[in-house]
Order: C-alpha cells, then sequence, then structure tokens
C-alpha cells in the first residue's frame, strides 16, 4: 500500500514540476515592442495634426532615432525602423514503377526587408503641426 502511494505520488510530481519549470522558461517576446508599433496603419491612428502632443508619440514609439530643429526654430523628430523577414520551403515527390523512376524537388528562399521612416514637426505648444511617413519594401 506503501509503494502504491509513493508510486501514485510520483506519478503527480513528475508532470507538476515539468509544468512549472516550462513556465519558468524565457519569453521569446522582445523587452520593448515599440519598434513593431510603427507601421503606417498606426501612424494613421495616432498622429494627427494639431492634436497628438509629444507625450503621445513618445508613449506610442517610444523615443525618436534623431532630432533636429527645423528653419524656424520647431522640433522635428525622425523615426527609422527597419525589418526584415525571410521565408524558406522545399517541395519533393517521387514515383518508382518496377525497374523505371522519376523523382522531383525544389526548394526556394525569399527575403524581404522594410523600411520605414516618420518624420515628425512640433510647434511651440509641442503639438504636431505637420507629419510625413514613408513605408519601403525591397
Amino acid at each position: 500500500m506503501l509503494k502504491r502511494k509513493i508510486s501514485l505520488l510520483r506519478l503527480l510530481v513528475l508532470p507538476l514540476t515539468l509544468l512549472s519549470l516550462a513556465g519558468c522558461m524565457g519569453s521569446t517576446t522582445p523587452v520593448s515592442d515599440r519598434n513593431s508599433q510603427l507601421t503606417q496603419g498606426n501612424v494613421q491612428l495616432v498622429v494627427k495634426s494639431g492634436v497628438t502632443t509629444k507625450a503621445e508619440i513618445l508613449d506610442a514609439f517610444g523615443a525618436p532615432n534623431v532630432t533636429t530643429r527645423d528653419a524656424q526654430g520647431m522640433e522635428v523628430w525622425t523615426y527609422q525602423r527597419s525589418g526584415q523577414a525571410s521565408q524558406s520551403a522545399s517541395q519533393s515527390g517521387g514515383w518508382t514503377i518496377l525497374l523505371a523512376g522519376q523523382s522531383a524537388s525544389s526548394s526556394g528562399f525569399e527575403s524581404t526587408s522594410r523600411m520605414m521612416t516618420l518624420i515628425i514637426k512640433f510647434n511651440s505648444q509641442d503639438i504636431v503641426y505637420d507629419f510625413n511617413s514613408r513605408s519601403s519594401n525591397f
């Protein structure tokens, strides 16, 4: 009876231990996902001339890559983000009939790069008065 309880306890402890260890494993998500928030769609949703403040821009996109002043002395923030996506695929197939046969295979690799640039100009009240964005794929 005691041996049976110990065996049952082992069966319960092992899965619970594995489950708790899986919960301790590190996450693969980046520390800051603000880079991924800089998309053409998010720019159109967040940035409004005469409405959006510097604080809202910082909250949405993080710190800019470059800050400068234009000819009128107004602050200009520039964001530039790039990303790359890769995809590979392979296919194979074949058939044989007694001594004759045929085989075919194909493989491919595709890589795409994307660049997003956002330039925001602020007025003296730290509100957006003009902005331009451009997204390019190559």
